[in-house]
């Protein structure tokens, strides 16, 4: 078992900064990566269509044998995890529960900000998941629909980010938020501009990293660990993968290598 892959996946290249963050916290690890390309995104489908892609997408990683599936797309993790876990015998992570402890961990005020995706955002399961932890505890929630093409652009330090991250961010500065979750897997690399217009009093919650921190503590505690040397990742999208690698270099900060196309339809059907 320890041997096996650990299975990631998302809607395109967002999650690529979840399987950064995998790889070094457990470098050892095999990581297999699947981006639905041909169907992102998923923060602007309806909480259906989003659950049937999230099955197809988890179906394609458990027939490779991983050892456990990690949901690197907040959209998903929002309306899908608890369908994956029902239907496929292993360990599931999301996104938002690791994020959403750390906010509740952190925050001094008790007033904590969460920005995402359109999806991410209507289905509220950030503020769930904190105040969950903690009833006491205020979520302001904004979409940022720009952030994504922002990113994938490579603008993320553009004076343009920096214009759009004062408009969508100014509500929840005006609220007084002393947190922000990065609750969209792209929004890591605009670490730099959102901590310049929100102030260095405002911390920020990357879920990228604390999700790839419980994988290593519940693969620790399953005793399946991988030791040994570190494995290239093996790379899956669902369209021409030209644009991925492309893009996805920025996120991991390598070139990505070999990316495989394949058809979820065809091998789900």
């Amino acid at each position: 078992m320890a041997e096996r892959a650990i299975g990631i996946f998302d809607s395109g290249v967002g999650g690529l900064t979840v399987l950064k963050a995998l790889r070094e916290v457990l470098p050892a690890e095999r990581l297999y990566y699947l981006g639905d390309t041909a169907r992102v995104p998923y923060g602007t489908k309806s909480s259906g269509t989003v659950l049937r892609y999230a099955q197809e997408a988890a179906g394609f990683l458990v027939r490779h044998r991983v050892k456990m599936l990690v949901v690197a797309c907040n959209t998903a993790s929002a309306v899908a995890i608890e369908a994956v876990e029902q239907r496929f015998n292993l360990p599931v992570i999301g996104v938002i529960e690791p994020g959403a402890r750390r906010a509740a961990a952190v925050t001094r005020n008790g007033r904590v900000g969460v920005i995402g995706t359109e999806g991410t955002v209507r289905s509220g399961a950030y503020s769930r998941a904190i105040r969950a932890l903690d009833e006491r505890i205020e979520v302001f929630a904004a979409p940022c629909p720009l952030f994504v093409p922002l990113v994938e652009e490579g603008w993320g330090e553009h004076e343009v980010a920096s214009l759009v991250a004062r408009e969508y961010l100014a509500p929840l500065i005006d609220r007084g938020i002393d947190t922000l979750v990065l609750g969209c897997t792209h929004y890591p690399l605009l670490k730099a501009t959102l901590q310049r217009v929100l102030g260095a009093n405002v911390t920020l919650v990357d879920s990228a990293t604390e999700t790839a921190q419980l994988v290593a503590s519940l693969l620790g505690k399953r005793l399946v660990l991988r030791r040994g040397e570190a494995c290239a990742p093996r790379y899956f999208v669902t369209d021409e993968p030209t644009r991925f690698k492309r893009v996805g270099g920025a996120f991991v900060g390598v070139e990505l290598g070999d990316v495989t196309q394949v058809d979820l339809g065809r091998a789900h059907g």
